[in-house]
């Protein structure tokens, strides 16, 4: 799809293609912030990005080398636990041996639901499974392949 943005001081400028906002974020709330970066510095190998402490809140991101994308845990000091609604599903990861990671993960105690099949007839289209972080937040690692590579 072609996006036109025209320049004001032209009557007929060239069109230009207008590319997509990069995704450089997604946010979770935490209640206890250390302990969620433990969470997801030990389940997701991830590390600290950039940290900023305010009085009242604390935003820390989270990446790995392997893409921009980052997770940033936002922490409001002295708030109660948050409830999630119904609106909000997952974070998704791809990983290249599924069955190790969910060895690794069960064995450092993080519950991990069975490794199941998503198909279309007899076709596997994902491998994966769900841990969950301190807060009840859905994580879903999948095996790279097709579509998650």
């Amino acid at each position: 799809m072609t996006i036109c943005q025209r320049d004001s001081q032209s009557s007929r400028p060239p069109c230009r293609i207008l590319e997509m906002a990069k995704i450089i974020h997604t946010m979770v709330r935490v209640h206890d912030l250390e302990k969620s970066l433990q969470f997801y510095m030990a389940a997701l190998r991830l590390t600290t990005s950039h940290r900023l402490d305010f009085d009242d809140f604390s935003l820390v991101y989270l990446r790995n080398p392997e893409n921009d994308v980052e997770i940033e845990l936002t922490w409001n000091k002295g708030r109660e636990p948050y409830t999630h609604g119904d609106g909000y599903g997952h974070i998704a990861v791809a990983v290249e041996n599924l069955e190790a990671e969910h060895e690794r993960m069960t064995g450092a105690g993080m519950h991990p639901t069975p490794v199941k099949e998503f198909k279309r007839g007899q076709d596997i289209l994902a491998r994966f499974f769900f841990i969950q972080d301190p807060d009840g937040y859905k994580i879903e690692v999948l095996e790279r392949s097709g579509h998650y590579v």
